[in-house]
């Protein structure tokens, strides 16, 4: 699905940016659905059926990258993930995300990140 109404999985350990980040995209017309740590995040994955993935990278137990890198080793479709940190060097050393935000980001950027990845153009959303 492309555009509004995506089904996007946000994964992220600190409580008050997820739910900042559940609302825009819920106030945009997605359907969201969220996880505080990488293992809920990976066991939501396996269960659901999402357009975009969105995890932070740097989380206890299971980081943005052990997330990555399940997706990716998935059997099912595609699906583009979007890694999200305070620290830019950890995006830049993570090969494999379709788009990267630096903590602290505009809502509107996550939205035209979230947009653009799930429209196939990644080379607008990495940035």
């Amino acid at each position: 699905m492309v555009g509004l109404m995506s089904r996007v999985l946000v994964i992220e350990d600190e409580r008050g940016i997820l739910g900042l980040i559940e609302a825009a995209l819920v106030r945009s017309g997605h359907c969201v659905e969220t996880a505080v740590d990488g293992c809920e995040g990976m066991a939501a994955f396996d269960r659901g059926d999402f357009d975009v993935v969105i995890t932070d990278c740097v989380m206890p137990e299971a980081a943005g990258g052990d997330v990555l890198r399940h997706i990716r080793s998935s059997r099912r479709r595609p699906v583009p993930v979007i890694g999200m940190s305070g620290t830019p060097d950890l995006l830049r050393r993570e090969d494999g995300f379709d788009a990267v935000l630096v903590k602290p980001f505009p809502l509107s950027r996550l939205l035209v990140a979230v947009s653009d990845v799930c429209a196939g153009d990644v080379a607008e959303a990495a940035a």
